[in-house]
């Protein structure tokens, strides 16, 4: 049973705001954001690589802001980071290599005890894909090496 958080940008950490910010601050942090890196406001005189640069940064800044910017979308997101913040927050029980997991030929899967007297499980299909896997009957998680 592999258990794995999806990474993605922090949308916050974009706009330069926190989670409990109101929405009339994430405007006032997004509004001085697009201003600063806004295409039609640079100085002629910026080398090309730096233009660049601020052109993603301010798609970046405007794609925070329609995530943020709406009460849905926002609230999907703030879900979606709590529950990527509790996976990335489960106690790492120890680092194995798969070779050292026991191979179950009938059910083509690796196998470790836990010190609970659970099991952790990888499918071989899973192998490449996975690097945490969780214990079947605790909260433990160990990480493939």
């Amino acid at each position: 049973m592999a258990c794995e958080g999806i990474t993605q940008k922090d949308w916050y950490k974009i706009l330069g705001a926190k989670p409990s910010d109101s929405l009339a601050e994430l405007k006032r942090k997004y509004q001085k954001l697009a201003l600063l890196y806004h295409p039609d406001k640079q100085q002629a005189d910026v080398p090309a690589g730096e233009v660049e640069e601020r052109v993603q940064r301010f798609i970046e800044i405007d794609q925070a802001w329609k995530i943020l910017g709406n009460e849905e979308t926002k609230k999907e997101y703030d879900l979606q980071q709590h529950e990527d913040n509790l996976t990335n927050q489960w106690p790492l029980h120890a680092q194995i290599y798969l070779k050292d997991m026991s191979w179950n030929e009938d059910e083509q899967c690796y196998t470790l005890s836990c010190r609970c007297g659970g099991n952790y499980s990888v499918f071989n299909s899973e192998t490449k894909d996975i690097s945490l896997v969780c214990c079947d009957t605790c909260s433990l998680v160990i990480e493939i090496l």
